[in-house]
Order: C-alpha cells, then sequence, then structure tokens
C-alpha cells in the first residue's frame, strides 16, 4: 500500500507542477482542471471525443474553464484512474468500467455479450441507466465520483495471429485477451483462455506470442498499433463491449459554479449522441484499412452465430445470479438495461 500511496503523491506532484490546481470554488476566478487518460495521443477516442469535449468546456463558459492535459498513462496505468481521480491526483479521469469491476460491478451489464447490434444502442441505453439508481449511487457517488458522460463501444470482434475464428469451437485453446467480467465468463464458455490485461498492454503480449488473439473493438485495433500482428478478424459478432466513462472528482465537482457544471453537462451530454455515431460510422473505414492492409475477415453465418448466441445467454444470466448473490441488484440492472435498449 505504500508503494501506491508514494506513486500517487509523486504523480500528484507532477501534475500540480505541470497543471496547476484546480481553484473550482471561486466562482469569479479562471478554473484550470487536469484530465488525466490512457489513450495514445493518436487514439480515435482522444481526437474524436476528448479533445473536443475539452474545447467545447471551455467555449461555453467563456474561457472560465481550461484543461491541464494528461494523455497517454502520464500520470497513471489504465487500471489506476478511478483510484487516481478520487485520490485528487487528477480532477478527471478516463475509467474503463471492466478495469475496475470490483468497483462498479453494476455497470458491467452494457458489456454483456449478445446485448445490441452498435454503439448507438447500447449508449444510449447505458446512458438511461447509469444516470438513476441504483447505478448512479453504487458505482458513482459510492466510489466519490460524478459521471461526466460515458459511450459504448460497438460488439466486439474476435482477432487472431494465426488460426482462423468461424465459429465457437474454433476457439478451444487460443489465448484470448479479456478485460475481465463477464468477457472471462463467454471466453471459458467458448472454451478459450481469457487473458485479463488492459489495451495499452496487448501489443507486447501479441508480439511475444503470450496471446493468440483479442476480442478487441474494430477501430481500437488500428489506434494501438495492432494490424501487423493480427492476421483473422471475425464480422458481424457480438462478444460483448466496453463502457468507456469520464468521470470528475466529487469533491471538485460540488465545488464548481452551477454555471460551469451546466456547461459541462450540456457538453457532454452532446458527446454521448456524438461519439456512438462517430463509433459506428467508423466502423467501416476501419475494417477496411484493415483489410487492405492484409486482415481476412469471415462474415459469421446465422449458424456461426448461433454457436455464440447460446453461451452469451448463460453469461447474463450467471452474471445477474452472481451479483444477486452478492446483495447487488443485479437481475434488477439487467432487466432495466434490456428495457432501456427496447425503447
Amino acid at each position: 500500500m505504500k508503494k501506491i500511496v508514494s506513486k500517487f503523491t509523486f504523480a500528484a506532484a507532477i501534475a500540480l507542477a505541470l497543471g496547476g490546481a484546480a481553484k473550482p470554488s471561486l466562482a469569479d476566478d479562471a478554473i484550470k482542471l487536469r484530465f488525466a487518460h490512457s489513450f495514445p495521443t493518436s487514439h480515435f477516442i482522444q481526437k474524436q471525443s476528448i479533445e473536443p469535449w475539452m474545447a467545447e468546456v471551455t467555449k461555453r463558459t467563456n474561457g472560465k474553464v481550461t484543461f491541464a492535459h494528461f494523455p497517454a498513462q502520464q500520470l497513471g496505468k489504465a487500471k489506476d484512474m478511478l483510484a487516481l481521480t478520487q485520490n485528487g491526483v487528477t480532477d478527471i479521469g478516463y475509467v474503463g468500467v471492466s478495469y475496475v469491476s470490483d468497483k462498479m460491478p453494476l455497470s458491467g451489464v452494457a458489456q454483456l455479450p449478445g446485448s445490441f447490434a452498435t454503439s448507438c444502442e447500447g449508449t444510449h441505453a447505458y446512458w438511461t441507466i447509469a444516470n438513476k439508481e441504483p447505478i448512479k449511487t453504487q458505482d458513482y457517488a459510492n466510489n466519490k465520483v460524478h459521471l461526466l458522460y460515458a459511450f459504448v463501444l460497438e460488439p466486439y470482434q474476435i482477432y487472431t495471429a494465426k488460426k482462423q475464428v468461424t465459429n465457437a469451437g474454433d476457439a478451444a485453446g487460443l489465448k484470448l485477451r479479456s478485460t475481465g467480467g463477464a468477457m472471462d465468463i463467454f471466453t471459458r464458455k467458448i472454451g478459450a483462455i481469457p487473458v485479463r490485461m488492459t489495451a495499452t498492454e496487448t501489443r507486447e503480449s501479441l508480439s511475444r506470442g503470450t496471446l493468440d488473439g483479442l476480442i478487441f473493438p474494430n477501430q481500437s485495433v488500428i489506434s494501438y498499433d495492432l494490424v501487423s500482428l493480427l492476421k483473422y478478424g471475425t464480422r458481424g459478432g457480438n462478444f460483448g463491449s466496453f463502457i468507456v466513462t469520464f468521470v470528475i472528482n466529487e469533491g471538485v465537482w460540488e465545488k464548481l459554479p452551477a454555471d460551469v457544471q451546466s456547461a459541462m453537462t450540456t457538453a457532454s451530454e452532446n458527446m454521448v449522441s456524438t461519439m456512438c455515431k462517430n463509433i459506428d460510422e467508423g466502423v467501416g473505414n476501419a475494417i477496411a484499412q484493415m483489410q487492405k492492409a492484409g486482415i481476412e475477415y469471415h462474415t459469421l453465418s446465422e449458424a456461426d452465430r448461433a454457436s455464440f448466441a447460446k453461451h452469451s445467454d448463460e453469461v447474463a444470466a450467471e452474471w445477474a445470479k452472481d451479483l444477486d448473490d452478492r446483495g447487488k441488484p443485479g437481475s434488477e440492472v439487467l432487466k432495466e438495461f434490456r428495457d432501456a435498449l427496447s425503447q
């Protein structure tokens, strides 16, 4: 524990030196907020979401709010971003729900395999339930953070280095990168071996042969420079997804002037809709680019999809029951999410 604390303290010193401390309690003063995340500077989420969101907040506040921006794990690893935000090392942080599934277990509902066909379907359903009980309190307020905005990536596909996967049976024995949680359960059910790691760790693992492949979003294969290490991919699969959330330290949020909170809320709501459209529109272009680079795709037939779908149904039921057994409203949240998808 001492090591973690000292690391946070060192990172905080750097953040303060480079970015300055936020001054959210002074309504008439300039406010500079630290914004940290793990995405590479070339990543589509940085270019299409983070940078535009910061610019819109600055514009809507007439320049009152600016940001000290720390991309590419400059202040800490992806798995530590929730703790870094809680501890004030950064004011705003990117939190991948899968990386902190023990702290934000209910949100995993939007990452279950077989749930939705597009980013916008998953995003709008999750955004609906994340802003009300029980997720609002149990996954966010109880962690001392306020949700700014979130979006859900398109359904993940299976990318492999040597063996093409055309149905669930082909995955048997393969070591596949997983984000944890429900994806671990799904990976085991199709006979593969889940290897839990963050996206930033995948390139080294693929190059060393530690992984045989990935359960991954299409555009991120390009963003993390993995194309040259892979040979095959699936199309039309529905192997889970990933929730990208951006949260602000609760204490910082509460001290912000009302007009600044309003500006951030509006910018966030705009970004939820904009980003899911960007993701859905970008999938085809990403696949075309990867095909040109040599990746071969198998479009899953109805029978192929059915071989996976039976496992997806089992995963959802087990995910909900596990939470119920732990005294958390898993079945309730699963129903809420499915109801939101149908609206």
